[in-house]
């Protein structure tokens, strides 16, 4: 199974949560197939937008989303 990652980001309330304002703006960066091209284009991109503090970028595990069971740790 590929380890697909989705890129995208807008305009935040508080930059230290994931309350976006308007979902209707949301910038789709693109989905990638591993973490390291995920993370090169969620580096570009927020250095687009280093000087505005309310716009934030996050890479999404879709892998993990689509299969919960492939990342839960082992119970001991």
């Amino acid at each position: 199974m590929s380890k697909l990652h989705l890129v995208f980001g807008g305009r935040v309330a508080d930059p230290r949560t994931l309350d976006f304002n308007d979902l209707d703006a949301i910038e789709f960066v693109g989905v990638f197939p591993d973490y390291p091209s995920a993370e090169k284009a969620w580096r570009a991109a927020a250095q687009r937008t280093v000087d505005d503090a309310e716009m934030k970028f996050v890479v999404v595990h879709l892998h993990r989303l689509m299969e919960p069971s492939l990342s839960a740790q082992p119970t001991v």
